[in-house]
This record gives structure tokens, sequence and C-alpha cells, in this order.
């Protein structure tokens, strides 16, 4: 089956593969998916990619592309109309200066994640990375010889991030902070406060701070987003990364950047070209048509998903051994299971006994294995249906 040999691959420890691969962890989403996938009427709240179509003039902008034969490569740093677009979208947003020379267009966020960790984790530095988190970070530092710091986040506190139990952890070896608001799997913003703080010590301490900003537009109830490009003095310290795939619901378009110095972008580009060469060329058009079209797409999407919020945050509340709180971003909830309860055999379970897919807690570090990651990024009919499977079924359970 196609979950079995997943695992075989990953689990492999054949002398044939280069050992730093033994750092990379059976991915607990693709595994719960996987497994779903031989299952009939499984209710996902699982994935996390939009579930709305993409708007069609950026539907458009591809399919002109592909028509006017734009089928090559690009630039390696990515088309220039695109880079020329995000230069001018981040500036008038934040209110700074930026050239297309400090931006590289990527494959996807995860392409600009791996740049920024394996160019720069190396035997010896230490990352200081939030837990729980992204499941990418991590195996990126350790498979290149890096040493990775966690700090555990709480629910009590909403997973919300003290900026002082950063700077504390700063060691002498410390080369870097990954920080991502909103976060995946918690959908915690951060307030400014916070990325203030993190960035100006970061900075005075020669420190770098690597910045996944993929659900920037995706915040709720009238916040506005403090971007880390919104609280430096330079970028010669951060790296910002971003992406189409959930603002413009164009995760399978595969178009990403990362902002940084001009001299971080010149290293970065050279490696850029071993690696994925460059970003899809007909994609990187409808980038551009995404960024210079209208934004009510933008604007009806986190309408949609801050009801979705609303509904299950209340579903929560109504489930017994279930502890919920407010996300303030993304479009995903982090529910805490009783203390001492195994997160990963209760996600099995439900998939087995009720066909709910969740992910488990321990697929994204190690302090909250008592947890499930949910994704409302599916109907509200959807989500209803699954906690008229979820409640009854959690009312039997004897966790005590």
């Amino acid at each position: 089956m196609a979950h079995s040999l997943d695992i075989d691959f990953y689990e492999s420890e054949d002398p044939i593969w280069n050992p730093a691969l033994l750092t990379i962890p059976v991915p607990g989403i693709r595994k719960m998916v996987n497994l779903a996938a031989n299952l009939d009427d499984v209710i996902h709240l699982s994935i996390g990619q939009p579930d709305m179509p993409a708007p069609e003039h950026v539907v458009e902008g591809a399919v002109e592309a592909l028509r006017a034969g734009q089928t090559g490569y690009t630039m390696d740093a990515g088309l220039p109309e695109l880079l020329e677009a995000l230069a001018e979208y981040y500036g008038e947003r934040y209110d700074r200066h930026l050239s297309p020379e400090n931006i590289i267009v990527t494959t996807g966020a995860t392409e600009a994640i791996y740049l920024a960790l394996t160019a720069t984790s190396a035997p010896g530095r230490e990352f200081i990375i939030l837990d729980p988190a992204f499941m990418l970070y991590a195996p990126l530092i350790r498979m290149n010889g890096g040493v990775v710091k966690t700090i555990p986040l709480r629910p009590e506190n909403g997973y919300q991030l003290d900026p002082q139990e950063v700077i504390d952890n700063i060691t002498m070896n410390t080369y870097g902070i990954v920080i991502n608001s909103p976060s995946n799997p918690t959908g915690t913003l951060y307030p400014r406060e916070t990325i203030e703080a993190i960035v100006e010590e970061a900075a005075y301490r020669n420190v770098h701070v690597i910045s996944d900003e993929v659900y920037d537009h995706l915040i709720y109830d009238g916040q506005e987003y403090p971007s880390v490009l919104s609280c430096c003095s330079d970028l010669d310290h951060v790296m910002v990364i971003s992406s189409f795939s959930k603002t413009y619901s164009m995760a399978g378009l595969r178009v990403g950047w990362l902002i940084a110095s001009q001299g971080a972008i010149k290293k970065l580009r050279r490696y850029h070209m071993f690696t994925t060469t460059v970003a899809s060329t007909p994609s990187q058009w409808a980038g551009v048509a995404a960024l210079r079209g209208p934004s009510d797409f933008i604007d009806n999407m986190t309408a949609e998903y801050q009801r979705r919020r609303d509904r299950l945050v209340e579903l929560v509340d109504k489930t017994p051994h279930m502890t919920g709180y407010m996300p303030e971003g993304a479009f995903y909830m982090f529910p805490s299971l009783p203390e001492g309860v195994n997160g990963s055999n209760v996600a099995l379970r439900m998939l087995r006994e009720i066909r709910v897919c969740t992910i488990a807690g321990d697929t994204f570090g190690d302090n909250m294995n008592n947890a499930l990651r949910i994704s409302y990024s599916t109907s509200l009919e959807k989500i209803e249906e699954a906690f008229d499977r979820i409640i009854p079924w959690m009312e039997k359970q004897d966790f005590s």
C-alpha cells in the first residue's frame, strides 16, 4: 500500500543513503493522509492548503503565459517582472525601500526555507526554534550539523512567545532564530512588540532572524500584520520568506520568495542554481497577475476563514477532553488533550473509528505530544460534520 512504501523509504537505514537523511523524521502529516486514503468517508481536518480556487485573473496569468510560449527558464533570481512587482508590493506595504536585488524567487516557500537553513547551518552553529513548530526547520538544521535549541510554547498562553525567553537563550554559539507568525501548527500571531524585541536583540548580538511569513495575509479580527520587514532597521541580519500558496490559493503552482540583503541574495542565487534552478515560469507570471490585480479575493478568503475559526472555537469548547484557545491567524488550531494522553494514539483511533483525520502534536516537536492540529481550510459543513462525530466519541473516552 502507498503508506507502507512511504514509511519504508523514510525509515531506511541502508548504507547507500547519506546518514544525514536519518535526521529527517517520518512525516506525520503524510503518514496520516496516506492512511486516510485507504479508508472510506474520511473528513479531513488535516490538510494545510486553501480549499478555495485561485482567482480567475491569477489563472489567466498562467494560461496567457503558456499561450505566449513562456515555457523556458527565467533569470536565476526570478522573472524580472515578478521581482519588480514584489519589491513594489513590499515597499508599499511596509513603507521601506526594497529593490529586486533584495529578492530571490523560489520553488515555493519550502525551497526558500531550505536555502535559508541549509546555507547557514553548520557544525557548532546553534539555532533557536519554537516548539511546536512547522516540522521542516529542525531537520534541515540538523542534517547540516547545526544544533537545535527549542523553546517550548504553552497552550495556557495560547502558544504566545515570550521574547525575553528567546533573548535569554541566545548564547555565543547562537547563529539564528527561526520564527513563524502566524504559526503552523498553532495559528498564533506574535504581536509587534515581540517581533521588535527579538529582531533588535538579534541584530545587537549578530544573530540572524529567519522569518517564515507564508500566512501573513490570513490575519483575523482586523489586526495589522507585524512583519519582520516592518520591525528591522536593515536587512543585514534577517531573511523573510513567503509565497503565493496560502494568499492566492496557489499551492500547486509552487512560487515563493526570500527577502534579504543584496549580499545574502547573491550567495543564495548561486546555491539556488544547484537546487531547483528556477521556479515555474508560467507560475511566476501568475504571481505577477496576483500582485497587479484586485485584492478582494484575499478579503473574502480571510472573512470566510474567520467565520470558520469562530465556529471551530465554539465546537472545541463543547468537546470533552479537548482544550482550545483563540487562534489569530493562519487556518490551524492546536487544542490540547489531558496531560499524559498520547495525541498520536488519539489521532489514529479517531481516523480508524470515526473517520476524522487530524494531525498529532508530536509531528511538530516534543513539547506537545498531547495535542492535535486541526485545520479549518475545509468547508464549515465539513467542520460541523466532523465534530458531530468527534464530540460523542470523546464523551466515551476515559483518559484517566
